[in-house]
């Protein structure tokens, strides 16, 4: 963890709730272009309208920069780093007759409710934590020479599941055991409380054993495809999950960051995608992969108590930071 610096600490909390009481520059307007059916902003007008006070190009990033934040957008690329965060944007950034384009979609979806939390108009008070452990039973999940994912989750979600009653927040378990359950049924269970977040539990596998580090999945956009694959017809079809999209970036970035800081494990970065898990439910949901267990190193680490209980600690503040930051700004 020697490579997280104090500035670095100090830049996330103010990259969740620094900027909620910024105040804009009113005159500033959106310079839109229309690219092959896809509408875009300008970088340039994102820089005025949040107050950046530099944008230059260093290498192949183009960075906009302020006191409280510093955006590196990877030119003709997805990958954006908000204070050193990764995020994985939905369309590339467009270097075009001079102009550098972001998608409006990703800069209404990803931009504007990490920058300014306190904005989301679906974001509401809430007391209730679902956590979701994943797999059970029949479905062991990833496995490796230490054990088995299913059990790594539900350790992480009991610790996790004390340490947030410890903070007063009630907490549904959508298990509590090594047993079966469907992804509706966890849905199901999901959507029968109100006031709540939810968060599901998972360790990775894969990369032929070189892939490491922490990752955290929210639910495409309508228009955006899962993770790894093209678009297809129904990836334009809006999910009951889709109505808290903006919440879902926000409660990813609390979570995706305190982990980082917590556990000092490398940056994967906040993706979307269309598990079926984030599809239905009707909160705030994110699902986050807390390493590999096919890393040889990573491996050992989610077999160790001290890592659960690291991660689980991370979520919690996390989860705190989320609640702070989404806080709605008073009527003037």
């Amino acid at each position: 963890m020697s490579f997280v610096s104090r500035s670095f600490r100090k830049s996330l909390l103010l990259l969740l709730s620094g900027l909620a009481h910024t105040t804009l520059t009113a005159a500033a307007g959106w310079d839109t272009v229309r690219h092959k059916g896809q509408d875009y902003v300008t970088v340039r007008s994102i820089k005025e309208f949040y107050g950046f006070q530099s944008m230059k190009v260093k290498g192949s990033f183009l960075e906009l920069e302020n006191r409280a934040v510093k955006i590196r957008f990877a030119i003709g690329g997805q990958d954006v780093f908000m204070n050193n965060v990764k995020f994985i944007f939905s369309f590339k950034v467009l270097p075009l007759k001079g102009r550098y384009l972001v998608s409006r979609l990703d800069l209404g979806k990803l931009i504007d409710p990490v920058l300014r939390p306190s904005y989301i108009r679906t974001s509401a008070p809430f007391d209730t934590v679902i956590i979701d452990p994943g797999h059970g039973g029949n479905d062991p999940g990833a496995v490796n020479r230490y054990g088995v994912e299913a059990n790594y989750n539900l350790a992480v979600a009991r610790i996790l599941k004390q340490q947030l009653e410890a903070r007063r927040f009630k907490v549904v378990m959508t298990r509590n055991s090594d047993r079966a359950l469907s992804l509706t049924e966890r849905v199901n269970l999901a959507n029968r409380f109100q006031n709540a977040v939810f968060i599901s539990i998972h360790f990775n596998s894969g990369g032929r054993g070189r892939a490491e580090g922490i990752e955290t999945f929210t639910l495409s956009p309508a228009g955006v495809a899962h993770y790894g694959r093209g678009i297809r017809q129904d990836d334009f079809q809006l999910r009951d999950g889709n109505t808290q999209d903006s919440a879902n970036i926000a409660l990813a970035t609390a979570v995706h960051s305190t982990c980082l800081l917590k556990t000092g494990r490398p940056d994967r970065g906040i993706r979307r995608a269309r598990f079926s898990v984030l599809t239905g439910v009707r909160h705030p949901a994110i699902l986050l992969e807390g390493g590999f267990m096919s890393h040889s190193y990573e491996a050992r680490l989610i077999a160790n108590a001290t890592y659960q209980r690291n991660l689980a600690s991370a979520i919690t503040d996390a989860v705190m930071k989320y609640r702070l930051a989404t806080m709605r700004r008073p009527q003037r």
